[in-house]
């Protein structure tokens, strides 16, 4: 049965109002240009990078070297920005089989994730090793933040020699988990009877979407709840008031170093949905200019988080790269109103209580 969106549950949006009638632009026609221009290639480009991926980590496995443990690394940093810019999209087949918290266990506050891939490599479990089988276990020990841990982690450089074949064969599993579920959303996005189609058909009779403002609620609904996760989950989950309250080893993708490539994948995404569906097509003819106000800003936000290279602590602990984390910070608030007050009003559609308050 096909689901319609994890707001309602994670990150709740309530838009209230109706799609202009008066615009010139269908709503009909904003969401097949959103599915066709982002949605479609964003998940056909990371079931690609998943792919190599994998064959990278079958390399490593089949003769192990430093130079093929540097290959699996920068592939898995590759499929990391791949996964950034799709996993914008939280609502449709992403969410089927639990498949969006099988992909990427996060935040793992409790360390539970961690715990259960350390028991995996410290057992040796033979399941854990096979793909298949491992689609069933815990979403924790299936996605990339497991195989972030097995490629960077403590012992990770062994994976280098042959005296770590478990750990290898499990990442091995891993990231062929990854192509997998990478290539049943890509899939099912394309059916022509899919998801897909019942987004970008709304009525009546549609059993998720009753009409134009339902399914433009849905992506206004992914710019505003994105750009909240970015900024008060991802960015501050890591970054304090101050460096005394830092703290770097709660950031994403961390011991990769992805942290803010993530981030900057994030607004790539965002951007790239953006400008596909021609959203701001739909504004007043006096009220444009926010459209091309909202690209702009994202550009720089993306720009900024890219210039803060290197090591998560170290960057916390350089003040320049702090100034560049705390720049990202306002752009993305700047970004929130721009999208959840000034878009949303000139549309006429009110956005309501998120969940993300207060976390």
């Amino acid at each position: 049965m096909l689901r319609r969106s994890v707001l309602a549950i994670a990150l709740p949006l309530v838009l209230l109002g109706a799609w202009p009638a008066a615009a010139a632009v269908k709503a009909t026609d904003v969401i097949q240009r959103a599915v066709d221009g982002f949605v479609r290639p964003a998940y056909a480009s990371l079931h690609d990078r998943a792919g190599k991926l994998t064959k990278a980590m079958q390399a490593l496995c089949k003769a192990p070297s430093q130079e093929d443990l540097d290959a699996a690394r920068a592939e898995f940093s590759t499929t990391v920005k791949a996964w950034s810019s799709a996993e914008i999209i939280r609502f449709g087949p992403i969410v089927e089989n639990n498949r969006l918290e099988r992909m990427l266990f996060w935040p793992d506050r409790k360390s539970i994730g961690l715990k259960q891939v350390q028991a995996a490599l410290s057992d040796k479990d033979s399941t854990a090793t096979d793909a298949t089988q491992l689609a069933g276990k815990s979403v924790a020990m299936q996605g990339l933040g497991a195989l972030e841990f097995v490629l960077f982690g403590d012992g990770a450089g062994q994976l280098a020699s042959k005296e770590e074949p478990y750990r290898c064969a499990y990442g091995a599993a891993v990231a062929a988990n990854v192509e997998t579920m990478a290539a049943d959303v890509s899939a099912a996005w394309n059916k022509p009877d899919g998801f897909a189609a019942l987004w970008a058909n709304p009525g009546p009779k549609n059993p998720l979407y009753r009409d134009g403002t339902e399914a433009v609620t849905e992506l206004v609904g992914v710019f505003i709840n994105e750009l909240k996760m970015v900024r008060d989950v991802r960015l501050k989950g890591f970054f304090g008031a101050n460096p005394g309250v830092d703290k770097p080893k709660q950031a994403i993708y961390w011991r990769s170093e992805n942290t803010t490539a993530s981030l900057a994948g994030n607004l790539m995404g965002v951007d790239a949905l953006f400008q596909a569906s021609q959203i701001g097509d739909a504004l007043p003819p006096d009220t444009r200019w926010m459209a091309e106000t909202i690209h702009i800003q994202l550009v720089n936000g993306i720009a900024t988080a890219k210039a803060v290279k290197g090591p998560i602590d170290k960057a916390l602990a350089a003040p320049e790269q702090r100034e560049k984390l705390e720049h990202f910070a306002l752009i993305t608030s700047s970004l929130s109103t721009l999208f959840g007050t000034r878009l949303t009003s000139e549309f006429g559609l009110t956005a309501g209580f998120s969940s993300l308050d207060g976390d």
